[in-house]
């Protein structure tokens, strides 16, 4: 399982960026799918994450009505838009991916999720 995440960089509250997450040498159509963030001095937490069946999405409330998850199987990619940026969404974003996950178990059981590199969001007051 590899994937590349990409699209951060440094953008000023209330805006929007798209973040794009690459699969290579496997299919992402059964996997549950996940971003997820580490914040300065933080612990990485799950932020978005997708099932399988594309049928359950978990957001904790920090970004719930902000930021949504997506997949296009066809092209192995996910995106996570995120709008209404805030200076505490700043951190370093990574994808990963999983089967036989729902998306709560995803996001919230993350110590072995295997993480490729990260993208850096800046998001400046």
């Amino acid at each position: 399982v590899q994937l590349q995440a990409s699209g951060g960089g440094l953008v000023q509250a209330g805006g929007s960026l798209r973040l794009s997450c690459v699969a290579s040498g496997f299919s992402l159509d059964s996997y549950s799918i996940g971003w997820f963030r580490q914040a300065p001095g933080k612990e990485r937490e799950g932020i978005s994450c997708l099932s399988s069946s594309d049928l359950e999405e978990y957001y904790p409330d920090s970004v719930k009505g902000r930021f949504t998850i997506s997949r296009d199987n066809t092209v192995d990619t996910f995106y996570l838009q995120m709008n209404d940026l805030k200076p505490e969404d700043t951190g370093v974003y990574y994808c990963a991916a999983k089967q036989q996950r729902s998306a709560w178990a995803l996001c919230s059981y993350i110590g072995s999720l295997s993480w490729g590199q990260g993208t850096q969001v800046t998001v400046s007051s």
